[in-house]
């Protein structure tokens, strides 16, 4: 196909209703801070500090680092093109059809699945008070199934998210702006209550409500070394914390200034996020009861009453009742905004594979709010799908975590091609050093999902090859609509290696895969190899770094997909009374 038909092509395309640029700088930040602070903070220093003890408190840090450094990336790229669904669309640009298919769909199933995720754990939470969910044993580990009632609130709670989405993205910010302003207020009142009462309660003797600076020392800072501390980054919801920070490229078509906006949104969420989780850390360590550390001989598999909702279990403990209730609203809230926003994203990853062309085309139609309409029905629709129960909530945000930084992963590579073939191209925001940070970003990405386990990294796999098998299947029958070059030579030629050494590491080297989890001398072999990983993953996200800047397609070809994204976020700017938000 010539480059001029193609063109036509895409230009024939173009949905009738165009993405409004409605969002402030503020509102943008907000929303990647709504995103970021969902379930994960209510359960992630619990399960660091069960994984890694006090030292959790760096899980924290390395991972704000890394998701700094992919994002630091996106913040060159999304300036030079805010369009909507970047982190689909931008693969696009450089390999084609295949290369963004490959990441658009682990990215939407990995969207898909957190308001699903949200809801339950909301609906978990409010069980205090209505049997929304049961407890079941599964392998020796509590799992809470939603009750038929509960599955009707769940669908009802997804339908609402879509209903608040369809009437666009102005509405959706107001709601938003509020809700956030609650959860930074709650997160703030529970670090400063925990340490000024953990601190209190010790000086008064009343070390079995909590346990003071001597919990940072007396049962070990770091119990299980510092192997765990890393592995902990994405085994304890931590990463999962921050993957909020996308919405700053999600809804980059959406936003005024783009210049100032998107990068002050990707980096700024992260850092803000980040200093609250790690004196959340720091707070939640001073308050553990010394009982419950002793109950359970230490830090490792720390588990004291009511410990579901660990939290307010501790502000309940030490008699803050009226702080426990006020994080049992919290529970609800903050998980059904994030399930909200993720909403919103599930709708403009499909909306991008739908404006690429390698799903179908109805799926970038906008209705008169310039939102994609029928993505939020297939999103609503994937969401009531993945309410069913799932063997272990973690083990899903492990999934989750991997899927979505694999995704990201392809940003730094997305940059330094971009570098190369359009190096005169404006830049807004440029990165400084070269190649080091995008080099920096994808070998974090391969890190990140090492430590989440053979067992996760498994699925997701699996998940690939189903992903691949839809796609043959839209080639097939999408006989009488457009169906754009694969270029499967350009994108098959580093993505499936990306994917067979991302899957050999893991599997050679987790501590939980058939081959690490073998004892020599009374150790496992990963447990052995764990720390040089750093280094085989450095040679492998070089090599992989390497081909996938060498394999992009012809220049000509990516002007093409650069001038048709360049045409899409040349938006007219929303002029009505309202209509700019933050």
């Amino acid at each position: 196909m010539s480059v001029m038909s193609e063109r036509d092509l895409l230009t024939a395309a173009q949905p009738v209703h165009r993405m409004k640029r409605s969002l402030g700088p503020i509102a943008l930040m907000f929303a990647a801070i709504g995103s970021i602070i969902g379930s994960g903070w209510l359960f992630g220093a619990f399960n660091a500090s069960a994984l890694a003890g006090p030292a959790a408190i760096f899980s924290w840090a390395i991972a704000a680092v890394m998701i700094i450094l992919i994002g630091l990336t996106y913040a060159e790229l999304g300036p030079m093109f805010p369009i909507s669904g970047g982190v689909v669309r931008y693969p696009h640009l450089v390999w084609g059809s295949f290369g963004s298919y490959s990441m658009g769909f682990v990215t939407w199933i990995a969207a898909a699945a957190v308001p699903a995720i949200e809801v339950t754990g909301a609906l978990q939470y409010a069980s205090r008070f209505f049997p929304f969910t049961t407890a079941v044993q599964y392998q020796g580990a509590t799992q809470h199934i939603l009750t038929p009632v509960g599955m009707v609130v769940a669908v009802l709670a997804l339908a609402l998210f879509v209903v608040l989405n369809y009437f666009g993205v102005l509405l959706f910010a107001r709601i938003n702006n509020v809700v956030v302003w609650w959860k930074l207020f709650v997160i703030v009142l529970v670090i400063v209550v925990f340490l000024i009462a953990g601190f209190a309660m010790v000086s008064n003797g009343a070390r079995g409500h909590a346990g003071g600076a001597a919990n940072f020392t007396d049962f070990g800072f770091a119990p299980k070394g510092f192997a765990a501390v890393f592995t902990a980054v994405s085994t304890a919801g931590i990463t999962f914390s921050f993957l909020g920070f996308r919405q700053g490229i999600e809804l980059a078509g959406e936003t005024k200034n783009p210049k100032r906006n998107i990068p002050l949104a990707l980096v700024g969420s992260v850092v803000i996020t980040g200093i609250l989780y790690m004196l959340l850390q720091v707070a939640f360590t001073v308050m553990v009861p010394t009982s419950a550390l002793k109950k359970s001989g230490g830090w490792i598999n720390l588990t004291f009453t009511n410990d579901a909702g660990p939290l307010a279990a501790l502000a309940a403990g030490g008699g803050l009742i009226w702080l426990a209730y006020i994080l049992y609203f919290d529970a609800i809230v903050s998980p059904a905004d994030t399930g909200l926003i993720y909403t919103t994203i599930t709708a403009r990853v499909s909306y991008a594979m739908g404006r690429n062309a390698n799903a179908p085309k109805w799926l970038a139609a906008n209705n008169k709010h310039g939102v994609p309409h029928w993505s939020l029905l297939v999103a609503f629709l994937a969401g009531c799908v993945l309410l069913l129960p799932f063997p272990s909530w973690q083990a899903l945000v492990g999934f989750i975590t991997s899927a979505t930084v694999m995704s990201f992963g392809t940003g730094p590579l997305v940059l330094a091609i971009l570098r190369k073939t359009h190096p005169e191209r404006p830049r807004p925001f440029k990165l400084p050093g070269g190649n080091v940070i995008p080099y920096l970003a994808f070998w974090s990405a391969n890190m990140i999902m090492f430590w989440a386990g053979w067992g996760t990294n498994s699925k997701l796999l699996i998940m690939l090859l189903i992903g691949y098998v839809l796609l043959i299947v839209f080639q097939v029958t999408n006989r009488k609509g457009y169906r754009p070059p694969l270029f499967f030579t350009f994108g098959a030629s580093w993505v499936i290696p990306w994917f067979i050494l991302y899957g050999l590491v893991s599997f050679f080297f987790s501590a939980d895969s058939p081959i690490g989890s073998l004892k020599i001398g009374g150790t496992t072999f990963g447990d052995i190899m764990f720390f040089w990983v750093f280094l085989i993953n450095a040679v492998v996200a070089g090599f992989v770094y390497w081909l996938a800047v060498r394999m992009r397609l012809p220049k000509e070809q990516i002007d093409l997909y650069i001038e048709d994204a360049t045409r899409e976020s040349e938006v007219e700017e929303e002029t009505v009374a309202g209509g700019h938000i933050g």
